[in-house]
Parts: C-alpha cells; structure tokens; sequence
C-alpha cells in the first residue's frame, strides 16, 4: 500500500481548520496521515493545533511564504509516495482518497489528479476553484468542466467520470511525490494563484497526464485565504498567468500569444476602470509592470524547461465564447477545438 499524505497548507486559519480538520482526520486516518504546515500564523494556530489536535504532526515555517513556498517547504521535510495539496477549507467525504489513489497506481503516467469539486455553500452545484477538472483555452484563460468564469453548473451526474484535463486544482490535488520534487515543485515565485496550472503543464510537457476522478468528491468554501473579488487576488493572477505562458509555451506560438495578451489585458483593464474597480485596473498595471521587469528571469526558466504542444487546450478565446457568444456550460464548447 503506498504512503499517502494529506498536507495542509494554514495561514492565520485557525477557524477553518478548527472546523474542518476533525472531517479530514475521520475520512482520511485509515488511508493517509494529516500534516499541518503552518506559514508563520499569529492567530493562534499552532497552538490550537497542540491543545486540541495532537495527534497532527504539524510543520511550522518562519515565514510566510504564500501557497508556493509552503508547500515545497513542507514536502521537502515529508517522507510519502502521494502527497495531498489541501485547502483548509474543504470538507472531504468518505472514501474520498483511496478511488483516486487505485487510478493513480494503475497508470504510472498519471502525475496529478483532482477529484469533484463541490461548492459547500451550494452543494448541489460545483465550485470555482477546480470544479470538474481545469483547462486552459489558448490565450491561457483557465476555466474548468462545470465552471465558465463565475458560472457554476449544477452537479446533476455529468462530470462523474474519469478524464485526463490540463490542471488539477491546488485546493485539492492529489501528486505523485517523485514528479514534485523531480520536477521542482510549485513555482516559489507565484507565491499564490495560477501555481497548480504552472506546475501541471510543466508535468504535461514531460509526458505525463493530469487526471480527473469523479469517484472522488469534496466540497470547498472558496475564497477562505483571499476574497474572490480581492485586487490582490487580481494582480496574482494576470502576473502568474502570463509567467506561466512564457514559461510553458511552445516557441512556434509564444511570441504571438504574449502579444495578444498585451491587448487583451488592456481591454480588461479598461473594463475594470470603466466600470468604477480602480483597484483592479492599478493591478492589472503593476502585473504587467512586475512581468516586464522579470521577463529576463522567465526567459531564463524557459530555457531549463520543456515545450511541447499537448493535449487539453481549447482553441479559441474563452472570454468570446462565454461573454459574445453566450456559452454558459463546458458541454456547450465545440469538442473538437481541445487540442489531441
């Protein structure tokens, strides 16, 4: 039986964790051991931690070194086959480990998978953050099966499959530990946000498949460490996104994909000053003015790194198809435009 463990990533949550934690500890104890990571909280987390769960082996950084940092902190110090990248904000169910597990054990090209993704507050429908397994269209944009931007489907059966997708998601992912540290881990750089698709495509461009198991199901807050509608949240994820596409893109159409970014961000930008969000277009301005002043260092990556044209990318913009056109659901994207 291989050694599974189920890593928990906190920053000041000792709230959530108090509520969640004795979940994970009843569905998972039989199949995995729980680890905290604590990035440096001064609410009183750690010592909660030890009063009231001290059977949790817990690892506690000087620092905090956002989702990134922490996490490759914290796995460099554990001894595991599989880690489990999870929110503290998630509740988990029965059996929720050993489906995807037995999935990753009988294809050892599988590197990463995630399992359903519910919302906690909406439990008939699926939640942002992963919902039925992400994708990425060609400009980068993520959105994921059961997820178009911030419309989410009602969970009436039609993800209870199987399927190789491009990303799993970081609030729940599910890593085998050689590839992590293989391969490198998180990007520290990221500190937070856009960091799981980094890391799945870097997995992808060495050959192996990141999955999706709708046997397995969770249900997750969002938004527990940082608001949906945050301009922090807003500036990590143009900076990360357009790291990632420099980072992961194939050299025949990185040039022209990072050009069309450019405008394309502008007119989100404009969006966002028009309609009254100066905070978020200041974001998408200091973004663009971080990945300037990195471009040398992502260039830098680039070359160490592997590119190839892989499987799961949608071949027109999402933002088209969703605000233009009027698609609401994944089923309603035309099949045939995901890369092979």
């Amino acid at each position: 039986m291989p050694k599974v463990a189920v890593v928990i990533l906190n920053y000041n949550g000792k709230s959530l964790l108090a509520k969640f934690l004795p979940g994970v500890i009843a569905c998972s104890s039989d199949d995995a051991e729980v680890i905290v990571a604590d990035n440096a909280s001064h609410d009183g987390s750690i010592e909660m931690l030890r009063e009231k769960f001290p059977e949790i082996k817990t690892i506690s950084h000087s620092t905090n070194g956002g989702f990134t940092k922490g996490y490759n902190q914290a796995l460099a110090q554990i001894q595991a086959d599989y880690y489990v990248l999870l929110n503290s904000d998630i509740e988990v169910t029965t059996g929720w480990i050993s489906p995807i597990i037995e999935l990753m054990e009988a294809d050892k090209t599988i590197a990463a998978c995630q399992p359903k993704i519910l919302s906690l507050v909406l439990p008939s429908h699926f939640e942002y953050a992963g919902a039925g397994g992400g994708f990425i269209d060609r400009y980068g944009y993520p959105f994921c099966r059961g997820r178009l931007f911030n419309h989410l489907e009602e969970d009436s059966g039609q993800y209870n499959d199987t399927k190789e997708v491009f990303w799993a998601s970081g609030a729940c992912m599910f890593v085998r530990a050689d590839a992590y540290h293989r391969f490198g881990g998180l990007d520290d750089s990221f500190f937070a946000h856009m960091e799981e698709i980094d890391f799945c495509w870097r997995l992808k461009n060495e050959g192996f498949k990141i999955m999706y198991c709708g046997a397995s199901t969770v249900y997750h807050i969002g938004g527990g460490t940082l608001p949906k509608i945050s301009s922090r949240k807003t500036y990590f994820n143009f900076r990360n996104n357009l790291s990632l596409l420099v980072k992961n893109l194939p050299r025949q159409v990185m040039v022209q994909i990072i050009v069309s970014r450019l405008f394309l961000d502008g007119a989100a930008s404009l969006k966002f000053l028009l309609e009254g969000n100066i905070s978020h277009f200041f974001a998408v301005f200091r973004a663009h003015m971080h990945f300037y002043r990195k471009l040398p260092q992502l260039l830098y990556k680039r070359n160490k790194l592997k590119q190839k044209f892989v499987s799961g990318m949608y071949q027109k913009n999402i933002a088209v198809e969703h605000f233009l056109l009027r698609k609401k659901e994944f089923g309603e994207l035309d099949r045939n435009l995901f890369t092979g």
